[in-house]
């Protein structure tokens, strides 16, 4: 089973995937994240001068794709994560499930401001982010999903009751 998790940085898609490999124990789970099947720098868009890692453009789909096909054979459940996921509607063919994780843009700039993995970023790139997410980020029409809050602890049965059962 392709389990997807959308969302904007900071979503909380990387602890809920990581939790649901736990809750899968049993299981051989893999997760992928869409930020390991970025171009290489000189193939992704820039902005004012600084790479646009939240374009889609940025993502070389096609590896991604193959690698989620190649992890599907090997594992009983590939969980794929990232801003984009439902971007590509060749890789959007592969989910058998989508979870979409929100947050309001006060709670995203709170988060951003204090995550440092890639250095700090400026002011305007952290709205770019946002403003990105709103345009490439956003689960496109007709897609079923599970939309969780952000915010606040997810419960994980009811994820693995929508895993297993597909219910919303």
């Amino acid at each position: 089973m392709i389990i997807a998790i959308a969302g904007v940085s900071q979503a909380g898609k990387s602890t809920l995937a990581s939790k649901l490999r736990k809750h899968l124990g049993h299981f051989n789970t893999t997760i992928l994240c869409q930020d390991e099947y970025v171009h290489e720098i000189g193939k992704i868009p820039q902005i004012n001068g600084h790479v646009n890692w939240e374009h889609p453009d940025s993502i070389d789909h096609e590896k991604l794709r193959q690698a989620i096909e190649a992890a599907s054979h090997a594992s009983d459940y590939v969980i794929v994560e990232g801003l984009m996921m439902f971007w590509d509607e060749a890789t959007r063919k592969l989910f058998d499930r989508c979870i979409f994780l929100e947050i309001d843009k006060q709670t995203f700039i709170r988060r951003k401001s204090v995550d440092d993995r890639w250095g700090i970023e400026p002011e305007w790139y952290i709205d770019h982010i946002w403003q990105s997410y709103l345009r490439f980020g956003q689960p496109p029409e007709g897609l079923s999903y599970l939309r969780l809050d952000g915010r606040h602890d997810i419960d994980e049965l009811l994820v693995i009751s929508y895993i297993e059962h597909g219910n919303i």
